[in-house]
């Protein structure tokens, strides 16, 4: 796994989000820094307290002029349901054959309870209007994500 780092090039893309509606980073950099967080499965605790606390600092973040996309393997009909019960208010992006995972640096080995299994790791990028990521969040609770993120935002 080769994460990428501050000042490199993100990787451009275009996925489907949870309404099957293409969103490309390159037209979501035009209104301003992207946050693209980075989330193995959705409907589980982990993943859903990440997301609520997104959800939750959306007018803070507005006010920043920053978008965030949620990306995951979940094909975009399951991605519809987490949005639709935790009334998620920004993009939720499908990734199922992970290129964008892999052009980022977040799919790799893992292990859970004994078992070694590849699948996404949980690290966020900011990326600025350029194109360059301009902050890895990697060290962070599920339940502190958003605050790490304004923290940083802010200072």
């Amino acid at each position: 796994m080769n994460t990428l780092v501050a000042g490199d090039k993100a990787p451009m893309f275009t996925l489907k989000d949870q309404h099957n509606q293409d969103v490309s980073l390159a037209q979501c950099l035009k209104h301003g820094p992207v946050v693209v967080y980075f989330y193995p499965k959705a409907l589980t605790p982990g993943c859903t307290v990440q997301a609520c606390g997104l959800r939750d600092s959306k007018a803070r973040l507005d006010a920043l002029r920053v978008t965030v996309l949620g990306i995951s393997p979940d094909p975009a009909s399951k991605l519809a349901k987490f949005t639709d019960k935790h009334e998620l208010n920004f993009p939720l992006l499908s990734d199922e054959d992970h290129a964008v995972a892999d052009g980022f640096g977040v799919w790799g080995e893992k292990k859970f309870m004994g078992k070694i299994y590849d699948g996404i790791h949980r690290i966020s990028f900011l990326i600025a209007q350029d194109g360059t990521v301009q902050h890895v969040f990697d060290k962070f609770k599920t339940k502190d994500h958003h605050q790490v993120v304004l923290d940083y935002l802010s200072r």
